[in-house]
């Protein structure tokens, strides 16, 4: 199972923060690092709303892009950090320029946010580099993940698809863990779950679902300012994370056999029960329900699960209350 964390714009538009979460979330043992690449002029213009007025900083959401910009080299800079502490280096990219600069800084795949599944131009430049592309499924219908999907298979391009609710954060009823499957089903290829939820529950469930791409924002404390603070996790949930996620995978590979139980034979014993009587009893009596108890451990009268074999049956001696209660005291 491939982990992702996002980092996004937690960095807001730092190059000294960046490179902060880079150090801290290869800590959390996750497989990959994503980033978002934009460049305002190419993916923006001044007639673009701001999805919320959040910034103190910008008054345009066009600054707002302009402001998380890095340059070529920088970038270079970020995959190389990447590749020091072992995570693997991918991005999202707002426009076709930025999959040439990603291409020049080395990314080794492409995530598609929700708000580009549509933008057919950016996915054929993007196919045009061969590079495996994740899709999220966000903002869309299956009618418009069926064309992109094929539009990429039909490129030979390794795709996968990641369930996913815009919402921020987004609600347990809205986590849409039943899209897994219907993914599976539909597409035939790898499918995952891209989480805005800003607690570790939905992707440990997405695991245990048969996820087999996680993805959630990256935050070194949720009182930041940005966007998707309250919809993302810190560094020590993601390391929590990771834990739960590597021991749901060594769970569902190694199913268990319930025919099989074996290697429980001692416990058993210890633990089961023998037939016991549970008042003082002379011989000829018959036996009852009532007079019967379940005693630990097993194997010194008739098994607890026989009872029934007693019942009706008289006793061959006198026995005293909180003795077993063998095959041999009864008569057949």
């Amino acid at each position: 199972m491939k982990i992702i964390a996002e980092i996004g714009q937690a960095h807001e538009g730092s190059l000294g923060i960046l490179h902060s979460y880079i150090d801290a979330l290869a800590q959390t043992g996750v497989d990959a690092i994503k980033f978002q690449t934009h460049i305002a002029h190419a993916e923006s213009s001044e007639y673009e709303p701001f999805r919320v007025k959040f910034s103190y900083e910008d008054a345009t959401r066009y600054d707002y892009w302009n402001r998380m910009e890095f340059s070529q080299e920088q970038w270079k800079g970020i995959k190389n950090h990447c590749d020091e502490v072992g995570v693997e280096f991918i991005s999202s990219p707002f426009s076709n320029a930025a999959v040439d600069l990603l291409e020049e800084a080395g990314v080794s795949a492409y995530k598609i946010g929700s708000g580009e599944v549509t933008n057919l131009l950016m996915l054929e430049k993007i196919a045009r580099t061969t590079k495996p592309v994740i899709l999220s499924s966000g903002m869309s219908s299956f009618d418009e993940l069926d064309t992109s999907v094929q539009f990429l298979k039909e490129r030979d391009i390794d795709v996968s698809v990641l369930q996913c609710t815009t919402a921020y954060p987004t609600k347990p009823e809205e986590w849409g863990l039943n899209v897994i499957d219907a993914l599976k089903t539909r597409y035939g290829v790898p499918v995952g779950f891209s989480d805005h939820s800003g607690d570790i529950f939905a992707c440990l469930a997405a695991a245990a679902k048969g996820a087999e791409i996680l993805e959630f924002h990256a935050v070194f404390d949720k009182r930041m300012f940005g966007p998707d603070t309250k919809a993302s996790l810190t560094i020590d949930e993601i390391a929590r994370l990771v834990e739960g996620v590597r021991a749901i995978e060594i769970a569902l590979s190694h199913p268990v056999d319930k025919q099989d139980n074996n290697r429980f034979g001692t416990l058993k014993s210890i633990f089961e029960k023998s037939l016991a009587l549970n008042k003082d009893l002379q011989a000829g009596h018959v036996l009852t329900f009532d007079d019967l108890e379940a005693k630990k451990p097993k194997g010194y009268g008739i098994d607890a699960s026989q009872w029934q074999q007693a019942i009706g049956k008289k006793l061959k001696t006198d026995k005293i209350a909180w003795d077993f209660l063998t095959k041999e005291d009864i008569d057949e």
